[in-house]
C-alpha cells in the first residue's frame, strides 16, 4: 500500500493577493505576539474563521471539518483540510499545513508538528466545543491554558486605516444596493424578486471594485409586513402590497469584511399610525448618531436611547441593542461583543473603532402600525467626533416608494 502521510505541505502554484498587504499582516501578528508575552502565551491556537482570517487572510470553509491557525514567535501556520488543496497557502499570509483524513485526528497531529507538546497554550474558549477541548488535551498536553478570544477581540476593535478604507468601500456599495432595491419595489413584486435585484448589483459592483478577491456570501434580507417583525427573518415569496411596511437589509462581503444598510420603507402610502412609530424610531436614530463620538460610554449611549423611547411610551417594543462593531463579521460567525450598544457594555469609544447605529421597535400584529421600523447607518470613530459613512437616506420623506 502506498505510504498515505498523515500531514503534508501542498504548495500549488503562486500566492495569490489577499485583502491586505503583507506589513498589514506582519503588524497584526506583532501586536499579537506581544499579547502573548504578556499573558505568558507560549503559542496561540486560533479556531474561529474570524480569528483565522484576520491574522491570516484565509477564510475557511469548515463543512465539518476543523481548520487552524498556529502562531509561534516566529511563525504563524495555518492548519487546513486536504480537500482544500492548495487553496488555503495561496491565500494566507505565512506558512500552511494540509492534514489528510487517512486517518482520525490528522489535524491534531498537524497543529502539534508546529505548536509541540507541553506548551503554555492559548485558545479561543469560546469556540472550542467540549470534545475538540478534550482532543487538545490529549495530543498537544499543554502546560497551561489561557483564554485569547477575549484580548483578541479588543485589538480587532481598533480598526487600522486600510481596514477603515474596506469598509468604507463596502458601505458605498451597501447604497448601490439600496437603489438596486428600491428600483425594484413595487405592488405585485416578491420579496425573493427584489431580494435577488439588490444581491446581484452588489455582487457586480464588488467583482469590478476588487478584481483579485474571492466572492462569496453577500446577502440581502428583504421583508414585508408581518415578515418585518424580527431583523434576520429570511425571505419569502410573498407578493407587496400597497401600504406595506418593508424592511430593506443590504450586506455586502468582502473578503470576509461585513458592512450593512438598513431602512425602513413602505410601498405607495403609510398610515398615520405607522408613521408616527416610524418617526419616533428616526428620531431614536438621529439622537444615537449624534452621541457616537471619542469618550462615549456603550452603556451610557445606551441608556439615553433607553430614555428617548421611554418618554414616547415605546420602550417595551424594543427589539435588541443599539449597534456593534465592523470588521470580520458576517451571519454565521464572527462577532466583537465587547463593541455593542447594550447595557451591559461599558466599553469607551476611540479613534479607529467602527460602529453602527439601529434602533428597532417591532409592533405586534394586531396593533394599529405592525412592524418592524429599523434604520441602519455605520460610522468611523475619529479623533474629534464620528462620520457617518453611509449614504443612503432614512425616513418618511425619501422612503414611501
Amino acid at each position: 500500500m502506498t505510504n498515505r502521510p498523515q500531514f503534508y505541505r501542498f504548495e500549488n502554484g503562486p500566492k495569490a493577493p489577499l485583502p491586505f498587504n503583507g506589513e498589514e499582516y506582519d503588524q497584526r501578528l506583532a501586536r499579537l505576539r506581544a499579547l502573548m508575552a504578556e499573558h505568558g502565551m507560549e503559542v496561540a491556537l486560533f479556531t474561529s474563521m474570524h480569528n483565522i482570517a484576520y491574522y491570516s487572510g484565509f477564510l475557511y470553509c469548515s463543512f465539518g471539518r476543523p481548520y487552524g491557525l498556529v502562531v509561534t514567535p516566529k511563525s504563524a501556520v495555518v492548519i487546513s483540510a486536504g480537500i482544500d488543496a492548495g487553496q488555503p497557502w495561496r491565500r494566507c499570509h505565512g506558512d500552511a499545513i494540509t492534514y489528510t483524513d487517512w486517518e482520525r485526528d490528522n489535524f491534531w497531529r498537524a497543529l502539534r508538528e508546529v505548536s509541540g507538546e507541553g506548551v503554555r497554550l492559548g485558545y479561543e474558549e469560546d469556540h472550542l466545543t467540549v470534545a475538540l477541548l478534550a482532543k487538545l488535551k490529549r495530543f498537544l498536553k499543554p502546560a497551561a491554558l489561557a483564554d485569547i478570544a477575549a484580548p483578541a477581540m479588543t485589538q480587532r476593535m481598533v480598526k487600522s486605516p486600510a481596514e477603515i478604507a474596506l469598509i468604507r468601500e463596502g458601505t458605498r456599495i451597501c447604497d448601490l444596493g439600496g437603489e438596486a432595491i428600491r428600483e425594484a419595489i413595487r405592488p405585485g413584486a416578491t420579496e425573493i424578486e427584489v431580494t435577488m435585484a439588490g444581491r446581484n448589483a452588489m455582487e457586480a459592483e464588488i467583482a469590478r471594485a476588487f478584481p483579485d478577491a474571492e466572492y462569496r456570501d453577500t446577502w440581502v434580507w428583504f421583508q414585508s409586513g408581518l415578515n418585518t417583525d424580527g431583523a434576520h427573518n429570511p425571505v419569502t415569496s410573498r407578493k407587496l402590497e400597497r401600504g406595506d411596511i418593508l424592511s430593506l437589509n443590504c450586506f455586502p462581503m468582502i473578503s470576509g469584511y461585513y458592512t450593512a444598510l438598513e431602512r425602513t420603507l413602505f410601498v405607495g402610502e403609510c398610515d398615520p399610525a405607522s408613521r408616527s412609530y416610524w418617526e419616533a424610531n428616526v428620531a431614536v436614530h438621529e439622537l444615537g448618531l449624534s452621541l457616537l463620538k471619542p469618550g462615549a460610554r456603550c452603556s451610557e449611549v445606551t441608556a439615553e436611547l433607553n430614555a428617548c423611547y421611554e418618554a414616547r411610551d415605546l420602550l417595551q417594543y424594543r427589539s435588541f441593542g443599539y449597534g456593534h462593531s465592523f470588521g470580520i463579521l458576517s451571519h454565521y460567525y464572527g462577532r466583537e461583543a465587547g463593541l455593542e450598544l447594550r447595557e451591559d457594555i461599558d466599553t469607551v469609544l476611540e479613534p479607529g473603532m467602527v460602529i453602527s447605529m439601529e434602533p428597532m421597535l417591532t409592533i405586534p400584529e394586531g396593533m394599529a402600525g405592525a412592524g418592524g421600523y429599523r434604520e441602519h447607518d455605520i460610522l468611523v470613530i475619529g479623533e474629534d467626533g464620528a462620520e457617518n459613512i453611509t449614504g443612503f437616506p432614512f425616513g418618511p420623506e425619501h422612503n414611501i416608494i
